[in-house]
């Protein structure tokens, strides 16, 4: 009797779904961290970043409360990503977009330059930072785990400057929250407290985040050694 022909064995459902989802939240999410970053270069230079607060605040308050998925997304098993560095990280950003930007933007606007070269700062090294992960993710998704060298070298090094870059960024918006008044005007002096605490909670866990950054990237050199 004659053999069937081999079929090719199909991927369960669930996890063609799974992929088509990441996929697709992840390209979203490159889109629109790669349109602040492109508002950012074209406004910095007309405004300066001094008056970059008012044409920015309300687009990375969007985008950066979309990333409440990705808590979610590792609670659930649906990517693999460590739930306590994910949740330090997303928490951290939407104390500054949502907590100081919005609730208390004196912070930021009030009293000097400093407050704009700040946030200026903070959302270049976010928008940069975000675009090369998730364009890192978009290819890994994409195109079979096929990434260009540029990119793969990007995901894995330009952390080593864009979150100091970044931390120093959020932590000294958070102190002119404290130092300026701002939050104790707005809220009472339990917010300024709170705010304090943040500030020496961002020490252990820039560690945390910064160290766990270096042993991806020194399992993913690892693993390329063996590949070649």
């Amino acid at each position: 009797m004659a053999q069937p022909a081999p079929t090719k064995r199909q991927a369960p459902a669930s996890s063609s779904t799974k992929q088509k989802y990441l996929l697709a939240y992840n390209t979203l999410s490159c889109t629109l961290w790669a349109l602040l970053l492109t508002r950012l270069l074209l406004l910095l230079p007309l405004v300066g970043p001094s008056h970059l607060f008012g044409g920015t605040d309300a687009f990375v308050r969007l985008i950066q409360s979309l990333a409440l998925l990705e808590p979610l997304h590792s609670l659930a098993g649906v990517v693999r990503a460590p739930l306590l560095t994910t949740l330090m990280q997303v928490s951290s950003r939407l104390l500054l977009v949502w907590g100081i930007a919005f609730l208390l933007p004196d912070a930021v606007t009030d009293g000097g330059v400093d407050g704009g070269w700040a946030w200026a700062g903070m959302l270049v090294a976010w928008s940069v930072t975000e675009v090369v992960r998730y364009g890192y993710f978009v290819c890994v998704l994409g195109r079979g785990g096929r990434v260009p060298g540029a990119l793969g070298w990007a995901r894995y090094n330009f952390f080593y400057a864009l979150y100091p870059l970044g931390i120093t960024c959020e932590c000294w918006l958070v102190a002119r929250a404290v130092w300026t008044g701002v939050a104790e005007e707005a809220f009472g002096p339990l917010a300024k407290w709170a705010l304090l605490g943040v500030l020496g909670v961002y020490v252990p866990g820039s560690y945390i985040l910064y160290t766990h950054m270096i042993s991806q990237r020194r399992r993913v050199m690892r693993g390329k050694q063996r590949a070649e």
